[in-house]
């Protein structure tokens, strides 16, 4: 037997796409939405942020759950999510009833992505002058409040909670009637690989999110990248282990692009199809794909990018 084979068969890949929020609606992102449902791609995630980054950070750019209730009444079929949402600016409270609300309105087509979230715009925006973003302990540690309490709002009718950094119900209870139509709740994709953030994803997540090693992005190959990546794989599945959780679960999700590959699977059918197997390997059963964005680090051929959504997967068959 070859001991390098991995104990079970690989399962099927989904192919997914993140549409950034840096368009219009009526000048170029609705096509955008309705191009990836007619290209067969899984989810059409966002992101959740208030600004991101260089070229990003001084141009336009519009809110998630807004962006996500367009495409929801534009698209039929696709599922739709973020990737990812944070306690940066979010409060479990108010997010709870917008996606209570998106999940209706696209008729259960919704997945939360999710994270700790990070330094930048989203970390300092909310804050007063002078006053110093959230350490990432700072930030592991309301996540950990985070999760579990938003996990109560979409699963519960009424929620009362009184905790060190969230609040919920008062004396009344918070009310999220009538709950998602997604049941017990829309999923949870969880990004982490840290400790802490494993456990929650194993505890409350019905997918596990990376980008990969962010320290191996500059200067790092994509042999490096692989065994990094399967480092994380292992500390999940013992994250699920430690609680009586089947370790081959939670789906795993990458959200490539961070990668020492950078853009590299996008140059071409067989290039993709190399990336996917072996990430595939490694247990991912979703990897996520930048819709192209000119003159920035997601640049891409439009034509490469569908061929690779429409005809990548039945090669890895």
């Amino acid at each position: 037997m070859n001991e390098n084979a991995p104990a079970t068969p690989p399962r099927p890949l989904r192919l997914s796409t993140v549409i950034l929020p840096h368009r219009r609606w009526h000048e170029g992102a609705r096509e955008a939405w309705l191009r990836a449902e007619e290209l067969g791609f899984h989810t059409a995630y966002t992101y959740d942020h208030l600004s991101w980054r260089v070229p990003f950070r001084d141009g336009p750019w519009f809110g998630a759950v807004p962006t996500l209730t367009a495409a929801a009444t534009a698209t039929e079929r696709i599922r739709l999510g973020t990737l990812v949402t944070s306690p940066n600016f979010r409060h479990p409270v108010t997010l709870a009833k917008e996606l209570i609300s998106l999940d209706d309105i696209s008729g259960g087509r919704i997945t939360l992505g999710i994270g700790a979230g990070g330094t930048g715009f989203d970390a300092s925006a909310l804050t007063h002058s002078g006053q110093e973003p959230w350490t990432p302990r700072e930030r592991a540690d309301r996540f950990a409040e985070f999760v579990p309490l938003l996990d109560r709002l979409l699963t519960e009718d009424t929620v009362s909670y009184d905790g060190t950094f969230y609040s919920a119900g008062g004396d009344v209870g918070a009310q999220n009637i009538p709950g998602c139509v997604q049941r017990p709740r829309l999923p949870f994709a969880v990004a982490a690989t840290g400790p802490r953030g494993l456990k929650l994803a194993a505890r409350h997540g019905q997918a596990w999110v990376t980008t990969g090693d962010p320290k191996l992005y500059e200067t790092g190959t994509p042999e490096e990248s692989i065994q990094a990546i399967r480092g994380q794989v292992s500390k999940l599945a013992a994250a699920c282990e430690a609680i009586g959780r089947d370790a081959d679960e939670p789906d795993k999700i990458l959200l490539t692009g961070f990668t020492p590959d950078r853009t590299r699977p996008l140059t071409s059918v067989d290039a993709f199809v190399d990336f996917a197997g072996r990430h595939r390997e490694l247990g991912f059963t979703e990897l996520v794909l930048h819709w192209p964005i000119p003159d920035t680090a997601f640049a891409a051929d439009q034509k490469t990018f569908e061929s690779i959504a429409t005809e990548a997967l039945a090669q890895l068959d």
